[in-house]
């Protein structure tokens, strides 16, 4: 039997150039099964030696690369490991599916230098289209990514090499060496007095949106926070409010979770407030009987539903406050410029940085304190919420305004079959043309419709407009 050849372990070869490559093979990749080989360019022959015996000395105390992993691979290990909340995980699979992969999915994790990632992030902040090549064509306009999401982009492709060297697919993570675009200060966009004025008088119209913007300019919840508040939270003895969940707003639907910060707090409420929760959860329950079901503790706050028991979306309360920042030709039409607001106007009043952290629930205030409940002052905590039921203007609650814009399409159509400007006979307007007329969806003006004809005040038949009813056929409202 001949004698078994033996895999030849490092080479130097001389290349056309006239420099010296060392080769040393390394095993077999575990990814693809291929054999792993180590090499090195250097310009004498004795320069390569000594890069040859680095190399195996590599592959001896098993300090080498183990594969020739991609950035895509990479990736997905990394996703498969990382702790991530469900929405920011949502985010980052955008992110990775949008701009990392067409990018650089197929490239060798190994190649990705400095120089490749930061003349990406140039050509973000240019366009975020990543075809565009600077020249407006076809209507295109282009649009810079914005810095934090850029930012969050190099956040994913460190972390995933950073994965990749500690599980020793890599040996070294260039991506680190790569400068991130620098933050942006931001700067508070709080409402002034006038606006806030404003704000609150127009959303009173419906009491529960009313008290809903009036809570979050005086305690400075997050959107999360505010949808995920329950009746067991508020302690009206004491007056306190408990804030101890937030509601998540992910592509698998509502999703209730724990504060950004992981920390309940709590958060003191002023009597002007106590009382106008009080007579919200009178509401609350008067509603409730009328269907037969007790309120319970666990229901929410602000809901859409009769008995309580869904919230508020997130979302849906961040794009109604920006339609009545709209209509109000505010300066930010953020809901978040409810939080800057509490904020602003508690640091000006003189109060302390550790109280007013402790009522937003920052994570860090500039002082580790911040993050434990014992270090909360309870005097000038109190002292808050005095101070926010003072600044803010007190609108007073209209218990006989309606709470649906339909009822008052309703009304005003009934009004005008009592006084007899819509004699019986007179068709109504169209559902688009009271739909146009009042500013509200069609499904508004369908539903007052349905109204009248519940009434018996008006007839509906499929493809006609509807039409006034005489008075003989109608039931007194």
């Amino acid at each position: 039997m001949p004698p078994r050849t033996r895999r030849r372990r490092g080479w130097i070869e001389q290349l056309p150039s006239g420099s010296h490559r060392a080769w040393v093979y390394a095993g077999t990749d575990p990814l693809t099964g291929r054999p792993r080989r180590l090499r090195e360019t250097v310009g004498t022959y004795a320069e390569a030696e000594k890069a040859l015996t680095r190399l195996q000395r590599q592959v001896d105390e098993d300090q080498h690369p183990k594969s020739e992993i991609t950035v895509r691979r990479a990736v997905e290990q990394w996703l498969e490991v990382v702790e991530l909340e469900d929405t920011t995980r949502e985010r980052y699979d955008d992110l990775i599916r949008l701009y990392v992969l067409p990018t650089f999915g197929d490239l060798s994790a190994g190649r990705l230098d400095a120089e490749l990632l930061e003349r990406f992030y140039a050509r973000l902040h240019r366009c975020r289209v990543l075809s565009c090549n600077g020249k407006a064509r076809g209507g295109h306009v282009c649009r810079p990514l914005s810095t934090s999401t850029t930012r969050k982009v190099h956040y994913i492709i460190r972390g995933a090499l950073d994965r990749a060297v500690r599980w020793r697919h890599l040996g070294v993570n260039k991506a680190a060496m790569a400068e991130a675009p620098a933050p942006r200060r931001t700067e508070p966009d709080p409402p002034s007095a006038d606006e806030a004025a404003r704000l609150l008088n127009a959303a009173w119209s419906d009491p529960e949106w009313g008290l809903l913007l009036w809570l979050t300019m005086l305690t400075g919840p997050r959107r999360g926070e505010v949808s995920a508040l329950r009746w067991r939270h508020i302690d009206f003895e004491r007056g306190l409010l408990w804030v101890h969940q937030a509601n998540a707003q992910t592509k698998a639907g509502l999703k209730e979770k724990s504060t950004k910060t992981n920390q309940r707090r709590k958060v003191a409420l002023d009597e002007h407030t106590i009382e106008l929760l009080r007579a919200h959860r009178e509401r609350w329950r008067e509603r409730c009987e009328q269907l037969g079901v007790p309120l319970s503790l666990d229901a929410f706050v602000f809901s859409p539903v009769p008995d309580g028991a869904a919230p508020y979306l997130p979302r849906a309360i961040s794009q109604r406050y920006r339609r009545l920042a709209l209509r109000l030709k505010l300066r930010s039409t953020r809901l978040h410029s409810l939080r800057h607001y509490s904020a602003t106007e508690l640091v000006a009043a003189g109060v302390d940085i550790r109280t007013v952290a402790g009522r937003l629930g920052h994570g860090s205030g500039g002082a580790t304190t911040l993050k434990v409940y014992a270090a909360w002052v309870d005097e000038a905590d109190r002292r808050a919420a005095t101070t926010m039921a003072t600044v803010l203007p007190r609108p007073v609650p209209q218990a006989s305004v309606r709470r649906s814009p339909y009822e008052d399409i309703a009304e005003a159509l009934r009004e005008q079959i009592r006084c007899g400007a819509l004699q019986p006979g007179a068709e109504l307007p169209t559902v688009a043309e009271i739909a146009v007329a009042n500013t509200v969806a069609v499904g508004t003006a369908h539903r007052a419709l349905a109204s009248l004809k519940a009434d018996g005040l008006v007839s509906v038949s499929r493809g006609r407009r509807a039409v006034v009813r005489s008075a003989s056929g109608a039931r007194s409202t």
